[in-house]
């Protein structure tokens, strides 16, 4: 570890090579995040709210209204996201002499979290807040509904974004850390704005996945339980400084 900590002084391709590692995860996070049962069975409601348009003619609605309120959903709980990984990744700078250990802490809670994702612990991991303030139907309202999802939710989809802010706290700059919060919303932002613009597909794709969430579940719980390992282990920063080197060793043929 002390030689990873020498060679990142000097050589800041180090946390650009955590970076590339993290981005997938932080993405297939999303993704997870967007296809549990807490998120999963809202989506034609939450479609309808953002475009004011009601549940049984979300599919004949035009696709720019239908992209508009998605689109500004999305970028709603993105602020809240983005924000909570460039926090992260700033702590992680702050608290550096203590990283190594806190990220141990956080790799340890990303295991828990994954555990009860899988339904192993059952009582861990299961609550949600709710805000009971519902912003305005419609386009108008789509960017405070997805603030309000973004904060008020982040209890249920908290296993998938506890591991997504582990890494960013891993990142160790603001900048970082809020890139890995933009990748975690583009997996779980994307299929809002997919569902928006082939809502008839979706619900037969919506139905395939609620019909096998057990196999969601236990995937992304692997998932998470994995991340959290190989972040207690150290094994994590190992394969980092592994990337970081063979990429510097690269070089493009002019």
């Amino acid at each position: 570890m002390e030689a990873l900590a020498a060679y990142a002084d000097t050589n800041e391709t180090v946390l650009s090579g955590a970076l590339l590692l993290a981005l997938p995860v932080a993405v297939l996070g999303g993704l997870v995040s967007f296809f549990s049962p807490c998120v999963l069975p809202l989506v034609p409601g939450y479609l309808s709210y953002v475009t004011g348009v009601g549940g049984a003619d979300l599919g004949a609605a035009r696709r720019g209204r239908m992209l508009a309120g998605s689109g500004l959903f999305v970028l709603g709980f993105s602020v809240v996201f983005v924000s909570a990984g460039a926090l992260f990744g700033g702590v992680g700078d702050v608290f550096q002499e203590q990283r190594e250990v806190l990220t141990r802490i956080l790799g340890a809670l990303t295991i828990v979290l994954g555990l009860a994702f899988m339904g192993v612990l059952r009582r861990v991991g299961q609550r949600e807040f709710r805000f009971h303030h519902r912003p305005a139907v419609g386009l108008a309202g789509a960017p405070m509904l997805g603030l309000v999802f973004g904060i008020g939710w982040t209890p249920c989809i908290g296993p998938t974004l506890t591991a997504v802010n582990a890494l960013a706290f891993n990142e160790s700059t603001a900048g970082r850390g809020a890139v890995m919060g933009l990748a975690y919303c583009l997996g779980l932002g994307l299929p809002f704005i997919a569902a928006a613009l082939a809502f008839r597909r979706a619900l037969g794709a919506f139905g395939w996945v609620k019909q096998r969430y057990a196999l969601v579940m236990r995937t992304g719980g692997v998932m998470l339980v994995a991340t959290g390992l190989l972040l207690v282990t150290g094994a994590w920063d190992r394969i980092v400084y592994e990337m970081t080197y063979w990429t510097s060793t690269f070089e493009v043929a002019v």
